[in-house]
């Protein structure tokens, strides 16, 4: 099994079917299934079920086709690699994101770094906080751009400032116009749209007040949040700087004056694996906007 059979295998999962396949790779019918043939005998099992018209993966295939997506990523990542450490400070970083940093790591972060080295390029990645830790571990990115909570455990982490969660909601629903701030208390019996990882966290903090939260959806996206909210449908809990997802929505927002519900974004990488100076210059940027606010934790970069 090589990396040239392995895309040829992703190839022919993607298009599902041999012929569309081999026309995408630029080659005949019959190299192509005599490649899958080899792979299904070197592995000695069935990778694919043949129809008259398409092929379906079977589980191994399924298997298969997860693990060489990783494989061939990583090989491209370990190639930018050698690349980068060639080039010096110029090159691409791998970064993946949770969508509810996305506008403060460009704002804040990204567009500072490329003015101050602007031959590197980005390639960014996005997913909830579990992929792009996958991600890492698999070696696709870098470092990743997460929110708290997470699991620390075998990660290098440095967080920027502490920023408080907010309710927004549709001017239909506000309560108070005049009212900027408000005392959770004041979220009871209200229909809630939140953020999955938070429920906890949301949840705990109602109880401590007195109440059991009415969370009427729950979602893996903050854009997904804000969309619910801008409908009408219910008042959305997100981080503050992730309001700015909301671009040119109607969306109102009031801060929550709870301590307990305060969120932090964090760059992680897994700790003790060789990171580029591309990476490392990364993170010397990665600084919180008030001095002595940034946190670190793991190996000492």
């Amino acid at each position: 099994m090589d990396i040239r059979q392995l895309r040829y295998f992703l190839t022919i999962a993607e298009e599902g079917q041999i012929t569309s396949a081999a026309k995408k790779l630029q080659m005949a019918q019959p190299p192509l299934s005599q490649q899958l043939k080899q792979l299904e005998d070197e592995l000695g099992v069935k990778l694919v079920e043949r129809g008259p018209r398409s092929i379906r993966l079977t589980d191994a295939g399924e298997i298969l086709r997860r693990r060489a997506q990783q494989i061939l990523d990583l090989a491209d990542s370990t190639s930018r690699e050698v690349s980068d450490f060639a080039k010096g400070l110029k090159g691409t970083l791998t970064i993946g994101t949770v969508s509810s940093s996305g506008a403060t790591l460009l704002k804040d972060r990204l567009s500072d770094f490329h003015k101050t080295y602007t031959g590197i390029k980005f390639e960014i990645h996005e997913g909830n906080t579990f992929r792009i830790i996958e991600l890492l571990q698999s070696g696709v990115i870098e470092l990743g751009i997460v929110r708290t909570p997470f699991n620390t455990s075998g990660m290098g982490y440095k967080y920027a400032e502490t920023e408080p969660m907010i309710a927004v909601m549709s001017p239909e629903l506000d309560w108070d116009p005049e009212q900027e701030r408000i005392p959770i208390a004041e979220l009871r019996n209200r229909p809630l749209i939140i953020y999955r990882r938070f429920e906890q966290l949301i949840r705990e903090t109602c109880q401590k007040t007195g109440f059991e939260p009415n969370i009427f959806c729950k979602n893996d996206d903050a854009r997904t949040t804000l969309l619910w909210a801008n409908a009408g449908l219910g008042i959305g809990i997100i981080p503050r700087s992730a309001y700015k997802l909301a671009n040119n929505s109607n969306l109102i927002y009031k801060e929550i004056g709870s301590s307990a519900l305060q969120t932090q974004v964090a760059a992680i990488w897994i700790k003790d694996r060789y990171l580029s100076s591309l990476a490392r210059k990364f993170l010397e940027s990665f600084s919180a906007a008030e001095p002595g606010s940034s946190q670190e934790g793991g190996r000492s970069l």
